[in-house]
Formats: C-alpha cells, sequence, structure tokens
C-alpha cells in the first residue's frame, strides 16, 4: 500500500517481538526465534516511522531498524464519559460496596504473574474485609478458578469479562487498581495499557512489575509499587494501602490523574500524532 499509494509508512510498536515470544513461553526454539526477528527486520525496513510506546523500547527496536526512524510515542485513552450507563452485576457491586477490593481488569494470560496473585490472595485470607477481584477474561481463567476452588480462596473473586462502558463503575468502587506482570526483561521495557486507563481512573494503584511500568506509577506518585513475582512485597504494599485513609488514597488517585492530563492526555497525543505524521 505504501507504493501503491507513494505514501508515508508509520507502524506503532506495542510489543518488542521476537522478545515476547520467548519471555511468554509460546516460543523458546533459538533457531525459530531468529527466524521471526528476521521477519520483523522484513517489516520494518520499509516503514519510515517507527513510533514506541515505551522509552526503553528505543534500544530494543533498534536492534531491528535504524535508530532516525524511531519516535517515542506512549498509549492513551479517551476519557470522555460513555454515552450510556452500562449496569454491573449486583453481586459484584456488593462486593465492591462491602469490602476493601484490589482490582485488576484486562487479560488473564501467561504473561500477567496470575501465579504471584494467586500467592497473594492466600497471604491475604486472614483479613476477611481484602478481595481481589481479578475482571476479565484470557488462556488462564480457568487455571484461575480451579485455584480458587482447591484453595478456598473465597477473597478471590472472578466475575467475568465486562464491556469498556462497564469499566468505570467498576474503578470507581475499587479500594486500589493493580497491575502484574512477569519478571522478565522484555516486560520492564513495557508500559502496560492498562497503566494509562488507571491513571485517568483517578484511582490509586498497586504495581506488581520492574521497569518502566514502575517507574511511571512511582513518577506520579499514583500508588505503590513491588517487584515483579514478589508476592510478600505486592501483599504488604495491599495491606498498606488498606491502612491508609480515603483522603490519602484519594490523594494519590488524584495524583495519577494529573500524570495522565501531563503526559497522555487524549488531545494533546492527537495533535502530537498529527506533527509527527506530517514532519
Amino acid at each position: 500500500l505504501k507504493w501503491l499509494k507513494r505514501a508515508k509508512l508509520a507502524l506503532w510498536v506495542q510489543d518488542l517481538w521476537p522478545e515476547s515470544l520467548s519471555a511468554t513461553g509460546f516460543v523458546k526454539n533459538p533457531k525459530l526465534l531468529k527466524v521471526f526477528g528476521w521477519l520483523v527486520k522484513a517489516v520494518y525496513r520499509p516503514c519510515d516511522l517507527l513510533l514506541v510506546q515505551s522509552r526503553a523500547f528505543v534500544e530494543p527496536v533498534a536492534r531491528y531498524a535504524g535508530r532516525q526512524k524511531i519516535v517515542y510515542y506512549p498509549n492513551s485513552i479517551d476519557v470522555r464519559s460513555p454515552g450510556t450507563v452500562v449496569p454491573i452485576p449486583e453481586a459484584l457491586q456488593t462486593v465492591l460496596d462491602d469490602y476493601f477490593c484490589v482490582v485488576f481488569a484486562g487479560n488473564l494470560g501467561t504473561a500477567q504473574a496470575l501465579d504471584t496473585l494467586v500467592q497473594a490472595a492466600v497471604h491475604l485470607r486472614d483479613d476477611p474485609q481484602i478481595r481481589l477481584v481479578l475482571v476479565g477474561s484470557g488462556s488462564r481463567l480457568e487455571w484461575l478458578k480451579e485455584q480458587r476452588h482447591a484453595r478456598e480462596l473465597d477473597n478471590l473473586i472472578l466475575p467475568g469479562r465486562f464491556t469498556m462502558d462497564a469499566m468505570p463503575q467498576i474503578f470507581e468502587r475499587s479500594g486500589a487498581l493493580l497491575v502484574s506482570l512477569n519478571d522478565e526483561e522484555v516486560f520492564a521495557q513495557t508500559v502496560p495499557s492498562k497503566i494509562q486507563a488507571y491513571l485517568a481512573a483517578g484511582r490509586p494503584i498497586i504495581a506488581s512489575i520492574n521497569g518502566e511500568g514502575a517507574r511511571v506509577v512511582s513518577e506520579a506518585k499514583a500508588g505503590l509499587a513491588s517487584p515483579a513475582e514478589k508476592v510478600l512485597p505486592l501483599v504488604a504494599n495491599i495491606r498498606a494501602m488498606k491502612a491508609l485513609g480515603e483522603a490519602e488514597r484519594a490523594a494519590l488517585g488524584a495524583s495519577g490523574r494529573a500524570y495522565f492530563d501531563a503526559h497522555f492526555e487524549m488531545n494533546t497525543q492527537v495533535t502530537c500524532l498529527i506533527e509527527i505524521l506530517q514532519c
């Protein structure tokens, strides 16, 4: 299409390939990973611009393409109010209203360190007021259900997947919002898009991640961060967040929202993208 239209071609890099294949365990064979590396080079070669969602992506992407093509351009989220309010199930609303709920929203897959979250739920059983609410679906949802049943984890709530229009109500009722990733170099270089969504929601964040994502949460003064796949520091942060007063948690959320407005706000990002593409 670039050649037919004689147009500039820009590609927005959201994940590092082939590194993500290795980190998630889908591909381990070094020869096959090398083949994927060649494919990545072939994809990047005709591009005039490579937009990267994290500053830490610059060096890894530069292994496969000229550095002069690479431009930092982060994710954003549209924070306009939805046109219609989508109700959430009464049972979930009751849990969110009656307990201190730490809400994880998104894909429940191999990269999200779900073993760590299950272990955290085990350690938190002694506090009857805490609930871990994992909203979403994915390849490990059935495993999570099995673990919940086998370990009798009444504090681990798996309500399923909801539309984007329903998420603001869930976020608003949460005590804190949770993001977690595996302890892999490739994930330390990424900023999960849910971080922008959490910052925009104006609720405090608990991050069990390394690298760029943790840096954003800390720099925004939006919550508490601990190393990826470290259960006890995560548990300590959940207890510490619950121990804060609502005013202190609200201040963390407000700080996060201010950081979002300064660094990720949609209108500003659209203007920036237009300027990048017109260069």
